[in-house]
């Protein structure tokens, strides 16, 4: 398969918006052969979200995304944002291109974060072998951007495979950089405003893949039953303040000049941007107000990579509903699930240069997330 013929693939994956509809197997697509799956995750986690660090953990896992986007000339390619880390999948023509984005990355999360990277590189054939596969949906949020849905099981074994050392992609040289380019947290924590931020993994268990389609369907139309269906993004956006938080992680993505010229540089940026939202200026083709919806309108808070993914806010009783119906589902043996409540979630930005309306925002839970309901999930299942 040509490189045009590769781009055509996941761009010619129809899409669909009605993220009920997530479990419907038309939508998925199986990758061509010799497509590869990057991974990447934070060695001790939780370790460092226990040592506040949720922030440092949730820039090196858009980091991910951010380095591969750039490294593609902005090519289309599918991805998923895990919280604590990154998947994606590319063609074999991008071998090298995936290989030093994820060595550099994990590079710069070294020095700039203080944080280990695990990265791998998986062929699809090695999947396959084990009778998995990766099949990729798009879900569009809304009509300016669209993510990834990966399943087949192929995700969660390349996950397990780079946690055991196979296919890993060695780091890169002390002082490599990656080109995170668009790449920004300047956004302040988002509280809940229904009383709880609810982090959510459900992941099959057993054969009967109805069964398992049946409970996700049920857990969606309950939380469709919240105020916003869950979002935990309130209409007028997340909060800003100034001095604005993740200064010094954003100094840290640009290359040029040293540490504390980039610390002022985004310093007086961050003010700007404060200014233009404080008082919904129009600058240029720029808009404060349309920009913001936006923010709202693309954020990831809910996605599907082999197992549902969900960050909401919603009241305390919604939050025992889903459980109760969740510890049904797995006491019949059909699901095995994570939760993790707290107070608030956080944002992490990638914007794309050429695409005014194509900003990616990418949610987890700011006291513990997606790392923490991956704990309970991995007692569920031992």
């Amino acid at each position: 398969m040509n490189r045009d013929n590769d781009a055509a693939f996941y761009s010619g994956i129809p899409v669909f918006d009605d993220f009920g509809r997530l479990m419907e197997p038309s939508f998925y697509r199986p990758l061509p052969d010799g497509w590869l799956i990057g991974t990447a995750d934070i060695v001790r986690s939780t370790e460092a979200i226990a040592n506040q660090r949720y922030k440092a953990v949730n820039m090196a896992g858009a980091a991910v995304i951010a380095a591969m986007t750039n490294a593609m000339e902005l090519r289309d390619f599918p991805f998923v944002f895990g919280g604590d880390g990154a998947s994606f999948a590319v063609a074999a023509a991008d071998r090298k291109i995936a290989e030093r984005a994820l060595a550099e990355t994990a590079a710069w999360v070294k020095e700039a974060l203080d944080l280990t990277m695990r990265v791998a590189l998986i062929p699809i054939e090695a999947i396959r072998a084990e009778g998995l596969d990766v099949s990729v949906a798009r879900y569009a949020p809304s009509p300016n951007v669209s993510y990834a849905m990966f399943e087949g099981g192929g995700l969660k074994w390349a996950d397990a495979a780079m946690k055991r050392g196979a296919f890993a992609v060695p780091q890169a040289p002390r002082g490599s950089h990656p080109d995170l380019t668009g790449l920004s947290c300047h956004f302040s924590e988002i509280m809940s405003a229904r009383g709880v931020m609810l982090s959510i993994l459900v992941v099959p268990h057993g054969e009967d893949k109805s069964a398992f389609r049946a409970v996700i369907e049920r857990m969606l139309a309950l939380v469709e039953m919240s105020p916003e269906g869950g979002r935990p993004i309130p209409p007028q956006g997340p909060p800003r303040r100034w001095p604005a938080p993740g200064v010094d992680y954003v100094a840290r993505t640009r290359q040029r000049g040293p540490l504390w010229w980039r610390r002022i540089a985004v310093t007086g940026w961050t003010l700007w941007l404060y200014v233009l939202f404080r008082f919904n200026l129009r600058v240029g083709g720029f808009s404060a107000p349309v920009y913001m919806r936006e923010v709202v309108e693309n954020s990831d808070f809910r996605k599907y990579d082999d197992g549902l993914r969900m960050v909401i806010d919603c009241s305390p009783p919604t939050a025992r509903a889903i459980e109760t119906l969740l510890t049904r589902a797995a006491d019949m043996g059909t699901i095995r699930y994570g939760l993790h409540r707290q107070d608030a979630a956080l944002m992490t930005c990638f914007s794309l240069p050429q695409a005014q309306a194509g900003h990616f925002h990418f949610i987890d839970g700011a006291r513990g997330g997606y790392a923490s309901a991956a704990v309970a999930l991995k007692a569920a299942m031992e």
